[in-house]
């Protein structure tokens, strides 16, 4: 083989990879590396900017140890990347501190101020979303109050993918979704960054770097970048917009009617509606999710986001595996999931029902609440491992159900994708919990994919994003999985029960931090 290739460069939560398409959307190879960072005992997530980037780069040179000729193929290259965050640097370009991830919960303080101030509507109304302590407006804010001498140091405030297309071109630039949503106006994809002013941190707008949308602009790969990757100087590079964008593109989000959803199963739970023009937005009276640009004119991809999803299959897996590990037993995550499919749906529907609210920093979809937990309702003498497990699958539905329900009408078809979109059972009880087609795409990398399909329209392989679907997404549609009758009515009733108790919990759940607070300061 050796025809030109796109490549996609994805650096998540957990793991960066680097992606080689061919023209027509055939994932030829693929090179990965694990991603870490550090949790702190303050709440703290934080990543090393300099490892982040050397290990993008070198994913970038063992991919062209796997495609021949890879550096001389490349027709261009595009990033992608995990949302939210703060990554700065200075002027000079260099990492004034460790980058703080979404999951930094220290400013959920002020994040929950902001959210019960009366300015929190204006903010919603222009953004489209709502605020919470995973974003960079928030982060910003408690950088100013606490550690304003890191700040004074600051000459650009990016997120993750700004910060990899900053050391692959030297050019500072941000997309329009991440751009739009944290400080902007989703109508006029522009900069409105108002937040920051009622934040206390007006003096941070000069840390936002300019706005550029990777399907019509490309810069060229550096000389140093070109050395550390081994693909060739000037080779143009898109910058794609925020990853779980780029997921939907790739995933099958892209419907001039706007009919389609798609659901990312990952570490966290994504939910996408699209809306094919403003003025098919759909606000929520909790002023809670995300409007998003996409990457196709005039349209958006409206959001609401699961601070947690897979994470709370891996929370139960790996309790069982500590019980096993304390009797000398050892045995993987996949060890337990062997046969689970089969025995959780033997199990009566709804016994019981949980709320996986497992993440330190809370819920933000469709709700805002930091203080919100996870819990188990209806346990008793009979609930084992396999029930619980079922319950968790079933929690991740009602999720789903309840963050879709915020943006208007349940779409008809819902496109699924990550990793636990390969559970039959998963999207048996999906497809039931929302009464929708069901469908996953036969892809491994739609991150990746959505990234280089947005280089291809940059680069006029496609006239229109909606060409390069047809060839990239389409033929890789699954087989659908249609709703139970039979579980739709159960799902029904007990998507309200978990609704009320959600709903009902708040004032708990905040009684319970302010104690968590209390012990922790009395030690």
């Amino acid at each position: 083989m050796s025809g030109p290739l796109i490549v996609g460069l994805d650096s998540g939560t957990s793991v960066v990879k680097s992606v080689a398409f061919t023209l027509d959307g055939r994932q030829i190879a693929s090179a990965a590396l694990p991603n870490a960072y550090v949790s702190l005992p303050d709440g703290g997530a934080e990543q090393d900017m300099e490892k982040t980037w050397v290990d993008a780069a070198e994913t970038l040179r063992l991919l062209g140890q796997k495609v021949p000729g890879l550096a001389s193929r490349v027709l261009a290259l595009s990033v992608t990347g995990q949302g939210d965050g703060m990554w700065l640097i200075d002027k000079a370009g260099e990492p004034v501190a460790p980058a703080w991830l979404w999951l930094d919960a220290r400013s959920a303080a002020i994040a929950q101020k902001f959210a019960e101030s009366p300015a929190h509507a204006e903010h919603y109304r222009r953004t489209g979303t709502g605020v919470n302590s995973c974003q960079m407006s928030t982060q910003l804010a408690w950088m100013k109050r606490y550690r304003p001498e890191v700040l004074d140091r600051a000459g650009t405030s990016f997120h993750c993918k700004d910060w990899l297309y900053f050391k692959l071109t030297g050019t500072k630039a941000t997309d329009p979704s991440e751009a739009n949503f944290t400080f902007g106006e989703y109508r006029t994809r522009n900069y409105a960054p108002h937040i920051l002013d009622e934040l206390g941190a007006g003096d941070a707008r000069r840390l936002l770097p300019p706005i550029v949308d990777g399907t019509i602009e490309a810069a060229g790969l550096s000389k140093e970048a070109a050395s550390m990757s081994g693909l060739k100087a000037g080779t143009p590079v898109s910058l794609g917009y925020v990853d779980v964008v780029c997921t939907g593109l790739g995933g099958g989000l892209f419907d001039p009617e706007g009919k389609t959803g798609c659901t990312i199963v990952g570490s966290t739970g994504m939910h996408m509606r699209v809306a094919p023009n403003a003025e098919a937005v759909r606000l929520n009276s909790e002023m809670s999710g995300y409007t998003m640009a996409f990457p196709v004119p005039g349209m958006y991809a409206q959001m609401q986001s699961n601070m947690a999803s897979t994470l709370n299959i891996d929370w139960l897996l790996d309790m069982a595996r500590d019980i096993l590990k304390r009797e000398g037993v050892e045995r993987s995550r996949g060890d337990l999931l062997k046969g689970l499919d089969d025995r959780i749906l033997a199990i009566p529907p709804a016994s019981v029902l949980y709320h996986p609210y497992i993440s330190l920093a809370g819920e933000r979809g469709p709700f805002l609440e930091p203080s919100a937990r996870a819990m188990f309702t209806g346990l008793d003498v009979t609930t084992g491992f396999d029930r619980l497990m079922r319950s968790v699958f079933e929690g991740l539905c009602f999720a789903a159900r309840d963050c879709y329900s915020a943006m208007g009408d349940i779409p008809t078809e819902v496109r699924v994708t990550g990793g636990a979109a390969r559970s039959h059972a998963l999207r048996t009880m999906l497809a039931s919990a929302l009464n929708a087609r069901v469908r996953s795409v036969m892809r491994d990398e739609a991150g990746a994919a959505g990234a280089a399909m947005m280089a291809a329209v940059q680069q006029k392989v496609f006239p229109a994003m909606q060409d390069c679907v047809a060839h990239w997404v389409d033929p890789l549609l699954g087989s659908a999985t249609e709703p139970d009758p039979k579980l739709v009515a159960t799902y029904d009733a007990a998507f309200r029960n978990y609704q009320d108790a959600r709903k009902a919990m708040r004032q708990i759940w905040r009684s319970m931090a302010a104690m968590r607070e209390d012990s922790v300061n009395a030690s």
